[in-house]
Protein backbone atom coordinates (compact mmCIF):
# COMPACT_ATOMS: atom_id res chain seq x y z
CA UNK A 1 0.00 0.00 0.00
CA UNK A 2 1.60 3.32 -0.84
CA UNK A 3 2.46 5.71 1.82
CA UNK A 4 0.66 9.03 1.60
CA UNK A 5 2.43 12.06 0.65
CA UNK A 6 3.07 14.42 3.57
CA UNK A 7 3.47 18.18 2.24
CA UNK A 8 6.26 18.48 5.32
CA UNK A 9 8.61 16.00 3.01
CA UNK A 10 7.77 18.87 0.06
CA UNK A 11 8.90 21.67 1.94
CA UNK A 12 12.70 22.47 1.25
CA UNK A 13 14.09 24.33 3.95
CA UNK A 14 16.82 26.15 2.32
CA UNK A 15 13.76 27.55 -0.29
CA UNK A 16 13.06 31.44 0.29
CA UNK A 17 10.13 32.88 -0.22
CA UNK A 18 9.58 35.34 -2.94
CA UNK A 19 9.89 38.84 -2.33
CA UNK A 20 6.39 40.57 -2.66
CA UNK A 21 6.75 44.47 -2.55
CA UNK A 22 3.47 46.40 -1.64
CA UNK A 23 1.69 49.14 -3.81
CA UNK A 24 3.14 51.57 -1.91
CA UNK A 25 6.68 50.61 -2.16
CA UNK A 26 6.21 50.08 -6.23
CA UNK A 27 4.44 53.37 -6.48
CA UNK A 28 7.56 55.04 -4.62
CA UNK A 29 10.24 53.19 -7.33
CA UNK A 30 8.14 53.97 -10.55
CA UNK A 31 8.23 57.67 -9.26
CA UNK A 32 11.90 57.75 -8.31
CA UNK A 33 12.62 55.95 -12.13
CA UNK A 34 10.06 58.69 -13.84
CA UNK A 35 12.05 61.61 -11.73
CA UNK A 36 15.39 60.68 -12.94
CA UNK A 37 14.52 60.19 -16.06
CA UNK A 38 13.06 63.17 -16.15
CA UNK A 39 16.66 64.83 -14.82
CA UNK A 40 18.65 63.18 -17.30
CA UNK A 41 16.54 64.14 -20.21
CA UNK A 42 16.10 67.80 -19.10
CA UNK A 43 20.36 67.65 -18.91
CA UNK A 44 20.55 66.35 -22.30
CA UNK A 45 18.00 69.09 -23.81
CA UNK A 46 20.10 72.15 -21.63
CA UNK A 47 23.57 70.56 -23.46
CA UNK A 48 22.02 70.89 -26.94
CA UNK A 49 19.87 74.06 -26.65
CA UNK A 50 22.98 76.25 -25.06
CA UNK A 51 24.94 76.51 -27.77
CA UNK A 52 22.48 78.40 -29.78
CA UNK A 53 21.20 79.97 -27.12
CA UNK A 54 22.91 82.98 -27.28
CA UNK A 55 22.63 83.10 -31.15
CA UNK A 56 19.31 82.82 -30.91
CA UNK A 57 19.19 85.52 -27.99
CA UNK A 58 20.72 88.21 -30.39
CA UNK A 59 18.13 88.10 -32.54
CA UNK A 60 15.73 89.67 -29.79
CA UNK A 61 18.11 92.40 -29.15
CA UNK A 62 17.73 95.95 -30.55
CA UNK A 63 19.91 96.44 -33.38
CA UNK A 64 21.60 99.85 -31.69
CA UNK A 65 22.65 97.12 -29.13
CA UNK A 66 24.10 95.12 -31.20
CA UNK A 67 25.74 97.58 -33.38
CA UNK A 68 27.21 98.84 -30.04
CA UNK A 69 28.91 95.46 -28.83
CA UNK A 70 30.47 95.26 -32.82
CA UNK A 71 31.78 98.98 -32.18
CA UNK A 72 33.13 97.98 -28.85
CA UNK A 73 34.82 94.55 -30.46
CA UNK A 74 35.94 97.06 -33.32
CA UNK A 75 37.44 99.78 -30.40
CA UNK A 76 40.04 96.32 -29.11
CA UNK A 77 41.00 94.92 -32.22
CA UNK A 78 42.00 99.02 -33.63
CA UNK A 79 44.34 99.77 -30.90
CA UNK A 80 48.00 101.19 -30.57
CA UNK A 81 50.07 98.95 -28.52
CA UNK A 82 53.11 101.08 -26.97
CA UNK A 83 55.71 99.55 -25.86
CA UNK A 84 57.90 101.70 -23.29
CA UNK A 85 60.87 99.07 -22.41
CA UNK A 86 62.61 98.33 -19.72
CA UNK A 87 62.33 99.92 -16.23
CA UNK A 88 64.92 99.10 -13.14
CA UNK A 89 63.86 101.56 -10.02
CA UNK A 90 64.09 101.30 -6.51
CA UNK A 91 61.44 100.88 -4.39
CA UNK A 92 60.12 102.51 -1.33
CA UNK A 93 60.89 99.91 1.06
CA UNK A 94 61.86 101.15 4.61
CA UNK A 95 65.15 99.76 6.09
CA UNK A 96 66.64 97.96 3.02
CA UNK A 97 67.05 98.75 -0.51
CA UNK A 98 64.82 96.75 -2.81
CA UNK A 99 64.64 96.73 -6.72
CA UNK A 100 62.28 96.56 -9.61
CA UNK A 101 63.18 95.08 -12.71
CA UNK A 102 59.56 95.60 -15.30
CA UNK A 103 59.06 95.58 -18.93
CA UNK A 104 55.85 97.69 -19.56
CA UNK A 105 53.39 98.56 -22.56
CA UNK A 106 50.18 100.01 -22.96
CA UNK A 107 47.18 99.29 -25.66
CA UNK A 108 45.90 102.97 -26.69
CA UNK A 109 42.49 103.99 -28.58
CA UNK A 110 43.00 105.62 -31.67
CA UNK A 111 41.01 108.75 -32.93
CA UNK A 112 38.44 108.75 -35.25
CA UNK A 113 40.95 109.71 -37.99
CA UNK A 114 43.90 107.29 -37.63
CA UNK A 115 40.96 104.37 -37.69
CA UNK A 116 40.21 105.61 -40.59
CA UNK A 117 43.78 105.61 -41.82
CA UNK A 118 44.63 102.55 -40.35
CA UNK A 119 41.87 100.81 -43.03
CA UNK A 120 43.07 102.05 -46.14
CA UNK A 121 46.05 100.48 -47.79
CA UNK A 122 49.49 101.75 -47.28
CA UNK A 123 49.87 104.50 -49.90
CA UNK A 124 53.24 105.27 -51.73
CA UNK A 125 54.57 108.42 -51.04
CA UNK A 126 56.22 108.66 -55.10
CA UNK A 127 56.80 107.04 -58.27
CA UNK A 128 59.21 103.82 -57.05
CA UNK A 129 59.03 104.72 -53.71
CA UNK A 130 57.89 102.41 -50.29
CA UNK A 131 54.68 102.48 -49.35
CA UNK A 132 53.97 104.28 -45.85
CA UNK A 133 52.79 102.42 -43.12
CA UNK A 134 50.03 104.47 -41.47
CA UNK A 135 50.13 102.32 -38.16
CA UNK A 136 53.74 102.85 -38.38
CA UNK A 137 53.16 106.77 -38.44
CA UNK A 138 50.89 106.60 -35.76
CA UNK A 139 53.76 105.46 -33.29
CA UNK A 140 56.45 107.39 -34.65
CA UNK A 141 54.05 110.37 -33.27
CA UNK A 142 53.55 108.64 -30.06
CA UNK A 143 57.38 109.02 -29.28
CA UNK A 144 56.81 112.18 -28.18
CA UNK A 145 54.48 111.39 -25.27
CA UNK A 146 57.24 108.51 -24.10
CA UNK A 147 59.43 110.61 -21.81
CA UNK A 148 56.27 111.89 -19.83
CA UNK A 149 54.58 108.68 -19.55
CA UNK A 150 57.82 107.03 -17.83
CA UNK A 151 58.19 109.61 -15.96
CA UNK A 152 54.85 108.97 -14.72
CA UNK A 153 55.58 105.07 -14.60
CA UNK A 154 59.12 105.91 -12.73
CA UNK A 155 57.26 107.87 -10.10
CA UNK A 156 53.90 105.47 -9.66
CA UNK A 157 56.12 102.70 -9.28
CA UNK A 158 59.35 104.15 -7.57
CA UNK A 159 56.98 104.78 -4.45
CA UNK A 160 55.48 101.26 -3.81
CA UNK A 161 56.73 98.78 -1.61
CA UNK A 162 57.95 95.47 -2.32
CA UNK A 163 55.18 93.81 -0.53
CA UNK A 164 52.65 96.07 -2.40
CA UNK A 165 54.02 95.24 -5.29
CA UNK A 166 54.00 91.53 -5.04
CA UNK A 167 50.37 90.15 -4.80
CA UNK A 168 48.14 89.99 -7.82
CA UNK A 169 45.95 92.62 -6.31
CA UNK A 170 49.03 95.29 -5.84
CA UNK A 171 49.97 94.93 -9.56
CA UNK A 172 46.80 95.99 -10.68
CA UNK A 173 46.35 98.51 -8.49
CA UNK A 174 49.14 99.78 -9.75
CA UNK A 175 48.50 99.35 -13.19
CA UNK A 176 45.31 101.69 -12.61
CA UNK A 177 47.14 104.21 -11.06
CA UNK A 178 49.27 104.03 -13.99
CA UNK A 179 46.56 104.12 -16.38
CA UNK A 180 44.83 106.84 -14.77
CA UNK A 181 47.84 109.37 -15.02
CA UNK A 182 48.93 108.94 -18.20
CA UNK A 183 45.42 109.29 -19.40
CA UNK A 184 46.13 112.88 -17.44
CA UNK A 185 49.60 113.54 -20.22
CA UNK A 186 47.02 112.43 -23.18
CA UNK A 187 44.32 114.88 -21.68
CA UNK A 188 41.28 113.67 -23.83
CA UNK A 189 43.43 112.95 -27.54
CA UNK A 190 43.19 109.10 -26.39
CA UNK A 191 42.60 106.92 -23.95
CA UNK A 192 44.95 103.81 -22.55
CA UNK A 193 43.32 100.72 -22.41
CA UNK A 194 44.96 98.84 -20.74
CA UNK A 195 48.05 98.59 -18.97
CA UNK A 196 50.45 95.61 -19.21
CA UNK A 197 53.83 94.30 -17.09
CA UNK A 198 56.10 91.90 -18.48
CA UNK A 199 59.50 90.56 -17.15
CA UNK A 200 58.48 91.38 -13.66
CA UNK A 201 61.17 91.19 -10.84
CA UNK A 202 61.69 92.13 -7.81
CA UNK A 203 65.02 91.80 -5.83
Amino acid sequence: MAKPVDDKDNKNPNSKKPIELSTNTMMILNNAVIIVVVIISMIIMYVLLDSSFEKKLKKFLPAEEQTELTEEDEVKQEGILLDLGEFILNLADAGQRRYLKVGVAMELSKTEEEVALSSEPPKAQGHGSAPVDNNAAIIAEMERFKPAIRDAIISILSNKTSDELSTPTGKEIAKEEILEMVNGIFDGQREVLRVSFGQFIIQ
